[in-house]
């Protein structure tokens, strides 16, 4: 990869976070090299150790308002996935984190290449748009998690429409419409969602496996796609460059706590009721073209410790199929458009054409 080639695939993936949430992540870009900031009662959290800290050493409020667990609340009611405390909530995310590991792979994996073989041929003739793939990719997976028997395509959409409701109402940053209408936004959409699951608890799973595969998957094929890398796609390189495109994308970019006892944080003070933005993408060094040598900040993109995304395994294992199933045609991008309603930054539209083969001539698709 040249340097023009990484600044291209760079430059196309910074203009989804400016035009998703220009006003936050314009803050969180000129506050990148300050490890902690305190802002009034909220401390912007962005290097690999102190975000580690945060996350492993400081008692968390996980159902305060403003924070992914508030949102979670909001979703499915009580009783839903993680809404336990202490031991209870870590050994949950265990069973789930062992449930959607190297285990899982035999059963779900020929659900998801099954979607690729179908969707992807496409390209030799034509185009392929990549959000719809990737919607209905995740939806096909959440569907055989949760047990629904829902179309993917009406899942996808009840999933991503309840996960932008719950971001409008939670996330820092100015708000366009009153709370109690984003509130009542948020709380419509959830019920629309888990009427289609037998257990309503699972809304939470099925909002999570889908919106940060429909965030991360068009991101990082479209940065492959810019940095020319699918010459070097293969069997063997595919996993580790999968785990390298999701660090620099920073899929789930910031999670929102509270901390629920006094601390210190990087010799920052922290009171019980602080707000913690934790920047995942900083504390991955997404902005770096290198990767860091600390393998805890190449991790960082999936939280940490009990806190650790359960799903990693199976995002990275989706990413490297999908790559090798496109690598063949080596796409390129034929047009891409941000969403600016979506929970995560990502695309609205990401349509590929086929490419040109390494020392070939134009394929037809490609002109």
């Amino acid at each position: 990869m040249t340097p023009s080639e990484c600044r291209r695939a760079r430059r196309r993936d910074r203009t989804v976070y400016l035009r998703s949430h220009p006003l936050l992540f314009a803050l969180l870009c000129a506050t990148r090299h300050r490890p902690v900031l305190r802002l009034g009662r909220t401390l912007l959290v962005q290097h690999p150790t102190a975000y580690r800290e945060a996350l492993t050493r400081i008692p968390l409020h996980r159902t305060a308002p403003g924070t992914t667990g508030a949102a979670t609340a909001q979703l499915a009611g009580t009783g839903a996935l993680f809404d336990q405390d202490g031991d209870d909530h870590r050994t949950a995310r265990r069973t789930l984190a062992t449930d959607l590991g190297a285990t899982a792979l035999p059963r779900l994996r020929p659900l998801w290449q099954a979607v690729l073989a179908e969707r992807v041929p496409a390209l030799a003739t034509g185009t392929l748009e990549l959000v719809d793939l990737a919607a209905e990719l995740a939806a096909t997976t959440a569907a055989a998690l949760t047990g629904t028997t829902t179309p993917p395509r009406q899942l996808a959409h009840a999933a991503r429409e309840a996960a932008a409701a719950a971001a409008r109402d939670h996330l820092p940053g100015p708000r366009p419409r009153p709370r109690s209408r984003t509130a009542t936004q948020a709380t419509e959409a959830a019920a629309r969602l888990t009427a289609l699951l037998p257990d309503p608890r699972d809304a939470v799973l099925a909002v999570a496996a889908v919106n940060t595969t429909v965030a991360a998957l068009p991101r990082a094929v479209a940065w492959c796609a810019d940095a020319r890398l699918w010459p070097a796609v293969d069997d063997t390189t595919a996993p580790a460059l999968a785990a390298e495109l999701l660090r620099l994308t920073a899929p789930s970019p910031l999670l929102p706590r509270v901390a629920a006892a006094d601390a210190t944080l990087a010799g920052h003070p922290v009171r019980t009721g602080d707000r913690l933005i934790l920047i995942a993408r900083h504390a991955a060094r997404a902005h770096h073209r290198t990767p860091p040598a600390d393998p805890a900040a190449t991790q960082a993109v999936f939280g940490a410790g009990a806190h650790a995304c359960p799903g990693a395994h199976l995002a990275r294992a989706q990413l490297a199929d999908t790559l090798l199933a496109l690598a063949p045609h080596q796409p390129r991008v034929a047009r891409a458009r941000a969403d600016r309603h979506a929970a995560l930054p990502g695309y609205a539209e990401l349509t590929l054409r086929r490419g040109t083969p390494t020392g070939g001539t134009p394929t037809r698709g490609s002109r």
